[in-house]
């Protein structure tokens, strides 16, 4: 083997050995619409933009007729191709079964992975305080998306709507891009 051919399967087997993930996530907007001015009410609603690099969304949702005890959870996840399409995922999930045994639904376990340690709702119903998701990190949210499972690139939306009692009362759209 000519010594010019080594050297190329030697850069070739170097680059797979420090290969580095180029994607990166950003947080593009957030929009909070409470349906029910009764039920509930959005105290804050941000995406705080630290520095080019650090990026977090926060939000906070008071309750005004706890106990909260029949929660359902509808997520869409949307790409956008010529406007926002569906794209992979589009689930509802019983919160307050879900929240006994996360494990018996991958799918929405996955998405609750993104909140665990951001949130205050870790226990199982009633919800009898304020909702709050803190500082959830554009740089958190990339390592789930490029490193346990990988999206393509693209412009996204997660549009989630909260129903109480089956009635409508929450809707949440994060967007955001993967590039």
């Amino acid at each position: 083997m000519s010594t010019n051919l080594k050297l190329f399967f030697q850069l070739i087997v170097l680059l797979f050995l420090f290969k580095q993930n180029v994607s990166e996530f950003e947080f593009t907007n957030i929009k909070c619409i409470c349906l029910d001015e009764q039920f509930s009410s959005i105290e804050y609603c941000l995406l705080k933009s630290v520095n080019r690099s650090y990026k977090y969304i926060s939000l906070k949702v008071n309750l005004f007729k706890a106990p909260v005890t029949k929660v359902k959870v509808n997520m869409v996840l949307h790409k956008r191709f010529n406007g926002y399409r569906p794209f992979l995922y589009n689930f509802t999930v019983d919160a307050c079964r879900f929240l006994k045994n996360p494990a018996a639904n991958p799918i929405a376990n996955y998405f609750y992975g993104f909140l665990t340690v951001h949130t205050n709702v870790n226990h199982t119903c009633p919800f009898n305080t304020p909702i709050i998701f803190d500082k959830l990190s554009s740089n958190f949210v990339d390592h789930r998306i490029t490193h346990v499972l990988p999206f393509p690139e693209g412009d996204y939306l997660l549009e989630t709507n909260v129903y109480v009692n089956e009635v409508n009362r929450v809707v949440l759209k994060v967007y955001g891009s993967l590039s």
